[in-house]
């Protein structure tokens, strides 16, 4: 056994990237550590201390690679890879590219990706000048065994053909692993491996994390919101709390000394105020929807050339129901919602009604989204703007990415009052990028409630968020949805973070 990864005394450069205490750990070459902590506690702020996106102010940061010495060079973080949250994007995106894309678009299929990523390896393996041409060989046969192991688990062969930007959530996930995992790295770092995945999908990548955790060629470190997430071979925690790092301690002790006390989150004051609210659309409006479905498919078809995502879908949603809707990775989930979102042109071809107008009669799509709150992952990682929290939220009200109008000063209250009923007000002027992904999915949901819609569309709103801010999110949708007229459709691959207040059920397969 001996120490991989060491800081001690570690100070970020960065006066505006700091912890309150210098940081020190260490992490053993027989280890699998998690590090844990709650949205913003700073999870994320030591990833990048470990990882050099932010240095030390006297390099800290020691690496041992090779048993026999320590170095503090930061040539040896090309032996780290960071997989975050959602993966890297594949060039340029925005939320809606990927359902207005055509088969015949120049987007690279997966196959082209993954035959990149092992050309790229190879090239840097053979540059290596400090390993012999056998140890080159043992690495290579290695990164091929490991790979295979996730593309059978996987079953990448499923989706090769397909064009990259056409990815659920899921999918883009599982191939993000597959790459990362052809360049065999010595150092993987996960950040909640197991969000977007579905429940067999969660399995598989559970068995595939045992073996590398226990294969000391690769030193495993996962990252976890998600603490009923832990895996039971993990062997350490270091948990970061309010911007400071704690010392590890073993699986067992921290878990013996965890408690849960989370039960409920939202005030009964400010429950009895989301309640109380007043709402936005006019007597007119909920007397139309209430005479028929506000939502309903008639034999639907959406396909991209010869791949059809789902056939002959009869569908509908009355007035004040909830909906959960569930499925295994690329059955068409969000493809369903982008259609009703009036993201998707594919609704143009359908018998589609929403909000008791049939599409392409004459309507605008801004005349659907002012109904619909939204957010899902793709809107999460097109929506990366440059802006305060405040202004990410008040852009709800016109439903655009960024802010081009000013809000009057009684829409900004509205913005407010959603920002701390989702627990993120002491962040209004933060920006957006400075927040943790858990904080950014809050901003977005406080986003979809701003401008009190009649329909609330949630594609998995928990990614990235800790226990207490999803018990968090389930008290704010129950609230709203108990209100007149109130409809809801949400996706979730966990059963427990459905609310409530579900009545009705749909399977896509």
């Amino acid at each position: 056994m001996h120490s991989v990864i060491k800081i001690s005394g570690g100070i970020a450069r960065n006066p505006l990237y700091r912890f309150n205490q210098p940081v020190n750990m260490s992490i053993n070459s027989d280890e699998c550590i998690a590090i844990v902590g709650d949205n913003g506690s700073g999870k994320s702020m030591l990833v990048d201390m470990i990882t050099g996106k932010h240095p030390l102010l006297n390099n800290e940061v020691e690496y041992d690679f090779h048993p026999s010495r320590f170095t503090k060079s930061y040539d040896n973080i090309k032996h780290i890879t960071f997989l975050d949250i959602y993966g890297t994007a594949e060039g340029i995106y925005y939320y809606q590219q990927r359902f207005n894309q055509t088969e015949t678009d120049y987007y690279p299929t997966v196959k082209i990706i993954i035959d990149e990523a092992i050309a790229h390896a190879e090239s840097r393996l053979n540059s290596e000048s400090s390993i012999t041409p056998e140890q080159k060989e043992e690495i290579k046969r290695y990164r091929q065994d490991t790979f295979n192991k996730i593309y059978n688990l996987f079953d990448i062969q499923s989706i090769e053909k397909k064009r990259i930007i056409m990815l659920s959530s899921g999918e883009q996930r599982k191939l993000q692993l597959a790459k990362v995992l052809i360049t065999a790295p010595r150092v993987l770092i996960v950040d909640n491996p197991f969000i977007g995945l579905d429940c067999e999908s969660r399995k598989l990548l559970f068995q595939l994390l045992y073996q590398i955790a226990n294969d000391t060629k690769i030193l495993l470190v996962l990252v976890f919101s998600k603490l009923d997430d832990i895996p039971d071979f993990v062997t350490h925690i270091i948990e970061v709390e309010d911007m400071c790092v704690k010392p590890k301690v073993k699986r067992q002790e921290w878990k013996n000394k965890y408690t849960d006390n989370s039960d409920h989150t939202l005030s009964p004051t400010l429950e009895q105020s989301i309640l109380d609210l007043p709402y936005s659309d006019d007597d007119e409006f909920n007397s139309a929807i209430i005479t028929g479905p506000i939502v309903k498919f008639e034999d639907v078809t959406i396909k991209y050339g010869n791949r059809i995502i789902f056939n002959n879908l009869t569908f509908s949603v009355n007035n004040g129901e909830h909906w959960a809707i569930s499925g295994p990775n690329g059955c068409g989930k969000s493809t369903l919602l982008s259609i009703i979102f009036a993201d998707n042109p594919q609704a143009y071809y359908n018998n589609i009604i929403l909000f008791g107008k049939k599409r392409g009669s004459g309507e605008s799509i801004w005349d659907i989204k002012k109904h619909i709150g939204y957010v899902s992952p793709e809107l999460h990682r097109g929506y990366l703007k440059n802006i305060s929290a405040i202004n990410i939220v008040a852009s709800g009200l016109k439903d655009t990415i960024g802010l081009y109008t000013k809000p009057k000063p009684e829409q900004m209250d509205i913005c407010r009052f959603w920002m701390t009923a989702f627990g993120i007000g002491h962040h209004e002027n933060t920006n957006f990028l400075h927040l943790s992904n858990g904080e950014q999915r809050l901003v977005l949901l406080a986003r979809a409630f701003v401008k009190d819609p009649s329909l609330i569309i949630l594609d998995e709103p928990s990614h990235g968020l800790d226990m207490s801010n999803r018990r968090l999110v389930l008290d704010v949708v129950n609230a709203f949805c108990k209100r007149r007229n109130k409809s809801l459709i949400m996706v979730t691959h966990y059963e427990n973070e459905l609310p409530s207040i579900i009545d009705h059920k749909l399977l896509l397969s």
